[in-house]
């Protein structure tokens, strides 16, 4: 690794409100020569939104095209992203990759970090979680003293929701989206889904805060979360 290669900056700008951006962040975006950011094959980057206000003319973008598909994009795509990164850290230049949430919680960004840890210096900037974001919309305690946590993406099966759930005290489930009827037909089945709230857009003036069993499973877009309390242990309560 020479020392004069530029480094990687991997920056949360958090889950949609501009003012969630940290200070870190915002300081190194404005410093680096390149911007690069996640944006499907057609239409805007979200990640870029967040921060459009602060890049400045002179700098290069480098957009990510990633296919929002049901599957995982493949790796030939990240591995084209890495190279190309590569390529600008090599000639010496700084680049700030955008990840919307956190660079590290279920990011896009997790993806180049493997292609080119060990071989580029790397700085994670962590930013504000859809996890966070969407307790203090629905203004729901995570969890507290001996309580348990589980994040659950509603991608998987049935059978492995119910036994993450099982097993804690709150969960939240990510990735809703067209997987929501599924994880109702989970809670219904268990009996927590009156303890599910649904939370969508978590802070953006589309935010939508509501039962889960109020939602029509079919119009849940893809950024939304349920939280469950199966238990009063996370409350703080003896």
């Amino acid at each position: 690794m020479s020392a004069e290669c530029g480094r990687l900056y991997g920056l949360g700008v958090g889950p949609g409100d501009p003012e969630l951006l940290t200070l870190k962040a915002l300081r190194l975006l404005r410093a680096v020569p390149v911007v690069a950011y996640p944006t499907p094959e057609h239409g805007d980057s979200f990640a870029r939104s967040i921060v459009a206000g602060w890049i400045a003319g002179h700098q290069r973008e480098i957009a990510i095209r990633i296919p929002m598909r049901p599957a995982p994009p493949s790796a030939e795509i990240y591995d084209a992203a890495a190279a190309e990164l590569a390529a600008e850290l090599e000639s010496g230049r700084d680049v700030a990759l955008l990840c919307q949430g956190d660079p590290l919680f279920y990011g896009s960004f997790i993806n180049i970090f493997t292609r080119l840890a060990g071989r580029h210096q790397i700085e994670i900037v962590p930013g504000v979680s859809s996890l966070t974001a969407c307790a203090a919309a629905a203004a729901i305690p995570l969890v507290s003293r001996e309580g348990t946590l589980a994040v659950i993406p509603a991608t998987l099966e049935e059978d492995q929701i119910a036994a993450r759930l099982a097993a804690c005290d709150s969960a939240a489930i990510i990735k809703l989206g067209r997987h929501t009827a599924k994880v109702r037909r989970v809670l219904g089945r268990l009996g927590f889904v009156d303890n599910a709230i649904y939370i969508e857009y978590a802070t953006l003036p589309t935010r939508r805060v509501a039962p889960l069993a109020a939602i029509e499973p079919d119009k849940a877009p893809y950024f939304s979360m349920a939280l469950i309390r199966m238990s009063g242990r996370s409350d703080g309560r003896s």
